[in-house]
């Protein structure tokens, strides 16, 4: 019975072993030209219908009032999509003279110039009972900026393995992301009601649409017999996650915690999750639509694919301590005041 709630609660996790799995066993169902059409079906249907449920799903009317923290959301944006990558690159100049695999290393150089995500850095800020509001709208605002940013930074620092035009990969964009998005956006509008009273579950919708991309990205992989990946690359490139995520875990939490930082410890908390989540709902159609074609996809998303759970399990095993911390922040705070 426990098992099965374990399943049931971690069905995506499931679900991604399941996808590569059945990729390894039928390679020529999801590959371009095969019987579920992903050039069709998968760029443009499967990741219309990720960003129009965006659209539906971002709460972006609960957000004015998280506005006028300028301060944190320009700190978290800032981290997320300057710093994250451009330490990764720098990082990874010197990984390149190892023997560790190119693609997986550009995997990780992707991982850094990826948004947050929509819903895990908000779920464990709730947990440990951080600034929720501030949470909600990094990752929602984060997002919006991660159509326009993530593709440019995967362009400046990978854009020579890209076989597609540049004006294509825009187009491309927005007609699948940023269309759909604003449509969902407006729709919610009209049913914002009915939303709140329903409450779809959308990020079942949005992860059972991305196993069918993960499916067919590594159906591509497999039916390469050019394609080669070494378990010694995979244990390292796991390492090497974990270690970037409590680095830079740690690195967040020095930062603002300092004592003219100006933010309380529920911001740090915040902080902590928003600065240092990538977004795996967001990545993979990204990475399907600027490298689409390419032979190596599949290992340039690995990284992704590891960082998305990684980062939940980790951060749901530091919540205790992160939980902890802040009360006793906080009630050090309280201690401090004058009395009048």
């Amino acid at each position: 019975m426990r098992l099965a709630e374990r399943l049931r609660k971690d069905w995506f996790l499931v679900g991604i072993v399941v996808a590569i799995a059945g990729a390894k066993l039928r390679p020529s169902v999801g590959v371009n030209g095969g019987p579920l059409k992903p050039e069709i079906t998968v760029s443009y249907i499967a990741v219309a219908t990720i960003f129009f449920n965006s659209g539906l799903s971002l709460k972006t009317e609960e957000l004015t009032s998280a506005l006028v923290h300028l301060k944190l959301h320009l700190f978290i944006q800032i981290f997320t999509l300057a710093f994250f990558p451009a330490t990764i690159w720098l990082f990874l100049q010197i990984l390149s003279i190892t023997t560790i695999n190119e693609w997986l290393l550009k995997g990780l150089q992707t991982v850094g110039c990826m948004p947050p995500p929509v819903s895990s850095a908000v779920i464990l800020t709730k947990a440990v009972g951080g600034n929720e509001a501030a949470a909600i709208f990094n990752s929602a605002f984060g997002s919006f900026l991660g159509i326009v940013v993530t593709p440019l930074l995967l362009l400046l620092f990978l854009g020579s393995s890209s076989s597609v035009p540049f004006t294509s990969i825009f187009s491309q964009l927005f007609m699948t992301v940023v269309v759909p998005l604003i449509i969902g956006q407006i729709v919610r509008r009209y049913i914002k009601d009915w939303l709140e009273r329903k409450k779809p579950p959308f990020g079942a919708i949005s992860s059972s649409v991305l196993l069918m991309i993960i499916y067919t990205t590594f159906c591509d992989t497999f039916s390469n017999p050019n394609i080669d990946l070494d378990k010694f690359s995979l244990v390292l490139i796991l390492f090497i996650i974990v270690s970037i995520q409590l680095s830079f875990m740690l690195l967040t939490f020095i930062f603002s915690t300092r004592n003219n930082s100006g933010f309380t410890a529920a911001d740090t908390v915040a902080i902590i999750f928003c600065s240092t989540h990538k977004s795996l709902t967001l990545g993979i159609p990204m990475l399907k639509i600027v490298f689409a074609g390419h032979e190596h996809l599949s290992l340039i998303s690995v990284p992704l694919l590891i960082y998305h759970p990684a980062q939940i399990l980790l951060g749901s095993v530091l919540v205790p301590t992160i939980k902890s911390w802040m009360i006793s922040r906080q009630k050090g705070v309280k201690l401090t005041r004058p009395t009048v």
